[in-house]
């Protein structure tokens, strides 16, 4: 496993609780795709904005070299964003990859509307995911599922994704995305304690209602103080950082990195 930048916080999850889980900070590098940079300039960026460690949007072409540089700069690999479509397609081929990258968190980042539509489509796709988690498992990983707006549409008085939920089992940990679960018009406080023990990853967007647009964080309408005190309450292990559409992708790497140390540090 590589290792892990300066120091790390350790927060009880819970006052009623004796044991402590570790919160760790992280960049998830969609924010970064359209600087043209090296990845090893782009490294060393991360780890002196003082991060933990980096989410990948999709698997390296050559995952050992990738983590040999993460290796070199004190940073780790939280997690990888793997579509679906890859997992169906040879989900042996992204474990030998996530395992090279000393990681054991495959994220599938989206599943379209069709997936969401009525209660027979959740309970199909809750089966879908547990059968994916199971499978993963048997190599040592651990699925997850990162939501966006459209799973918290209305399907028989209840939200989707509140549905998918209660159908999945344990073994299907969820990435929360704070943002989207805030536009989509779920409070993600709420759902955050609903996810305790199943939300080690949880991604920290802001963004704003009006018009639906990201923000910087701290300049939106996502009550993100909030957000992370549930998150540490709910066990989360890493904290990452996402901006979708950021004017200045290098500068707002360096401000997720100094907002997440701020709120963990209060």
């Amino acid at each position: 496993m590589v290792g892990l930048s300066g120091s790390i916080r350790t927060i009880s999850r819970s006052k009623n609780r004796s044991h402590r889980t570790e919160m760790h900070t992280a960049i998830q590098l969609f924010t970064v795709r359209n600087v043209d940079e090296p990845f090893p300039e782009l490294a060393e960026r991360v780890a002196d904005a003082g991060y933990d460690g980096v989410e990948l949007a999709g698997l390296p072409d050559d995952p050992a070299a990738f983590a040999d540089v993460l290796d070199d700069y004190g940073i780790a690999c939280a997690g990888v964003h793997v579509s679906h479509e890859r997992l169906d397609e040879d989900v042996n081929a992204v474990t030998d990859a996530v395992e090279s990258l000393g990681c054991e968190s495959v994220i599938i980042p989206y599943l379209d509307d069709a997936h969401f539509e009525s209660v027979d489509t959740v309970e199909s796709t809750a089966l879908y995911l547990a059968e994916i988690a199971a499978r993963l498992r048997a190599d040592d990983c651990r699925l997850f599922y990162h939501n966006h707006a459209h799973e918290f549409v209305d399907v028989d008085s209840r939200t989707a994704f509140d549905r998918l939920i209660d159908l999945t089992p344990l073994s299907v940990n969820y990435e929360l995305d704070v943002g989207w679960a805030r536009e989509g018009g779920r409070d993600p406080v709420d759902l955050l304690s609903t996810l305790e023990g199943q939300c080690p990853l949880v991604h920290i967007k802001d963004v704003h209602l009006n018009d639906g647009c990201p923000a910087e964080i701290g300049e939106g309408d996502v009550d993100l103080a909030a957000c992370i005190d549930a998150a540490v309450e709910a066990g989360t292990e890493w904290f990452i950082y996402e901006h979708d559409e950021p004017d200045d992708p290098f500068d707002s790497l360096r401000t997720g990195a100094e907002q997440l140390d701020n709120f963990l540090s209060r």
